[in-house]
């Protein structure tokens, strides 16, 4: 006798169990919650709402106040199955606790299960680091014969100057810019706001930028816009095009193909250290809550602590 193929085994066991309605509505209840009481940054309410997409997935037609700290951790169990990194399973459990907090405040719950979650141990995994030659031949990529050239070489100089993410970027205004006083200003996670210095090249780059190429691409757009960098239609770039650009021009760079704008991020916190420069102005500058995210960086000081140790300790 033939044996059932997959699809007729999935359709033996009926359609899939859906999470139920009130389940949803304290999701969708949570996601407003963040947005309006806590005025967190859209990125940070879209990670929220596919974290919550995905336990809804776990959660099918069981009840989140029935939910104890054993259910909880067959939760965590079912994201490690599925292949996820450590680092993304320690949000999810993160997006979780933060979602019992809430329910706890609203009076669905009364204990919160999900503080006594623990995660597999994530592993300080050294991030993606351009050496000092490796960034200047990025930053030389945009060459004349690019239709943008000047934006893209003023975009990559300030990711690499400022440390900033991506999304700060292309949410840089430009009288937020000030290249005589050598800073700018903008705006993280959360709507925090923070002074970056600004050196010399990438004040080149940008007053070049906006003298040769800016002022066309406001003529494009159909109202003045205010965002400093801007795409071939005068509207602010968003992040996968800055994204495409990175990756682009370190593919002509001869760069490897993991090179992200996140990386040129990495590469200023990480160069600086290297420099000598102090974890808590680096800390600043990045625009980190906690310390902690910062000392991620530290790795790089090995290489340099090794040089001094071996030079001036008498039995090195």
């Amino acid at each position: 006798m033939a044996r059932p193929t997959k699809l007729q085994q999935l359709k033996s066991r009926g359609p899939a169990k859906k999470s139920d309605g009130r389940s949803q509505s304290y999701c969708a209840d949570f996601i407003v919650y963040l947005r309006n009481e806590c005025h967190l940054a859209d990125n940070s309410i879209k990670a929220y709402s596919r974290d919550l997409k995905r336990f809804l997935d776990w959660l099918e037609d069981r009840s989140i106040p029935r939910l104890k700290i054993a259910d909880l951790s067959q939760y965590v169990s079912w994201l490690c199955q599925r292949s996820l990194a450590p680092a993304s399973v320690a949000r999810h459990v993160v997006a979780l606790r933060t979602f019992y907090k809430y329910l706890q405040l609203e009076g669905v719950v009364l204990d919160n299960p999900a503080e006594l979650l623990t995660t597999q141990k994530m592993w300080q995994r050294m991030p993606g680091v351009l050496s000092p030659a490796q960034v200047d031949g990025l930053l030389a990529a945009p060459r004349r014969s690019d239709s943008y050239w000047q934006r893209d070489r003023a975009l990559l100089e300030v990711l690499y100057a400022t440390g900033c993410r991506a999304s700060e970027v292309c949410g840089l205004r430009l009288q937020n810019v000030n290249l005589k006083q050598k800073h700018l200003k903008c705006e993280g996670k959360g709507g925090k706001q923070r002074m970056v210095p600004l050196g010399v090249r990438s004040i080149e780059s940008i007053q070049m930028y906006i003298d040769q190429l800016r002022v066309r691409l406001v003529a494009l757009a159909a109202t003045t816009p205010e965002h400093l960098f801007l795409s071939r239609s005068g509207q602010a770039l968003d992040r996968v095009q800055v994204w495409r650009l990175v990756k682009r021009y370190a593919q002509r760079a001869g760069i490897s193909d993991d090179i992200s704008p996140h990386s040129l991020r990495h590469s200023f916190a990480t160069h600086l250290l290297a420099g000598g420069a102090g974890l808590r102005q680096v800390q600043e500058m990045l625009g980190h809550a906690n310390i902690q995210t910062t000392q991620i960086y530290t790795h790089v000081d090995h290489s340099r602590l090794q040089k001094v140790h071996r030079e001036f300790h008498p039995r090195a």
